[in-house]
C-alpha cells in the first residue's frame, strides 16, 4: 500500500469547475493539479506519480475520452473518472469503452465526486496520507488538527487550509493569489487586508510567544513558511 501524498490530475477547460474541484480535493488531503486542456499533461504523467485522472469531455483541442484512449493505447492505466456534460446511454457506454473507470454526469454533487475519488483510490490500493509534518508542525489531516511540541491546536477551516498549504510548500514564498484560493467560494472577498489579518491570526496560535518565525512575509509577493 502506497503511504504518500496522493496526486490527482484535473482536465476541466472551465475555470469555476476546475477551481471548485482543486479546492475540495486540496481539502481532503490530496495532491492538485489542474489543467485548462490537455497541453503538457502526458508531460506531466511521465514525469509525476499520478494516481487519478479526473477528465472533462468537452476539451479544446482533442475530444477527453479520445484523449484517454490515447493514454491508454500507450500504456498508461491510470484510473480515470470522465466528468462530463455528455449523459447520453450512448455517451456512457463510449466513456467506458475508451478507458474509464467511472463516469460521472454535469451537474455533479461535489461530495458523491469525493465518495468516488475515494472508493477508486481504495480499489487500486492507493492510500492516503494522513499526517503531514514539518519541523514540530505536525498537521493531522483525518481530524484537521495541528500539533505544535505535543500541544494541540483547533484551527478554524480556513486556518486548517492555510495550514496545509504553507507545509506542503514549505520555504516557497506563496503569493497573494494562491492564498486567497483557502477562501473557496468567497475567495474574491480576500482582499489583501483580509489575507493580513487571518495569517496573523494564524501565527499567534501557532508560535504564541513569536519564538519560531514560522511564517514570515515576503515583500511583493505574501508570506512563506520557513
Amino acid at each position: 500500500m502506497k503511504d504518500s501524498p496522493i496526486e490527482i490530475v484535473i482536465i476541466e477547460d472551465e475555470e469555476d469547475i476546475l477551481g471548485l474541484l482543486e479546492y475540495h480535493l486540496l481539502k481532503k488531503g490530496y495532491e492538485v493539479t489542474g489543467f485548462l486542456s490537455t497541453n503538457n499533461v502526458e508531460q506531466f504523467l511521465e514525469e509525476e506519480n499520478v494516481s487519478l485522472l479526473i477528465v472533462d469531455r468537452n476539451l479544446p483541442n482533442i475530444e477527453g475520452s479520445d484523449f484517454v484512449k490515447s493514454l491508454r493505447d500507450k500504456g498508461y492505466n491510470i484510473p480515470v473518472i470522465f466528468l462530463t456534460a455528455k449523459g447520453q446511454d450512448s455517451d456512457i457506454d463510449e466513456g467506458f469503452q475508451k478507458g474509464a473507470d467511472d463516469y460521472m454526469t454535469k451537474p455533479f454533487r461535489i461530495k458523491e465526486l469525493l465518495l468516488r475519488v475515494e472508493a477508486i483510490l481504495k480499489r487500486v490500493g492507493v492510500k492516503k496520507q494522513k499526517r503531514i509534518k514539518y519541523r514540530d508542525l505536525l498537521l493531522d489531516i483525518d481530524n484537521r488538527t495541528l500539533i505544535v511540541d505535543d500541544r494541540e491546536i483547533e484551527l478554524t477551516n480556513l486556518e486548517y487550509n492555510l495550514m496545509y498549504l504553507f507545509i506542503k510548500n514549505a520555504n516557497q514564498p506563496l503569493y497573494r493569489d494562491t492564498l486567497r484560493e483557502c477562501w473557496g467560494l468567497d475567495k474574491d472577498n480576500a482582499h489583501e487586508k483580509t489575507i493580513n489579518v487571518a495569517i496573523n491570526r494564524l501565527r499567534k496560535k501557532i508560535d504564541p510567544n513569536s519564538t519560531k518565525g514560522y511564517i514570515i512575509p515576503v515583500w511583493g509577493i505574501g508570506y512563506k513558511l520557513i
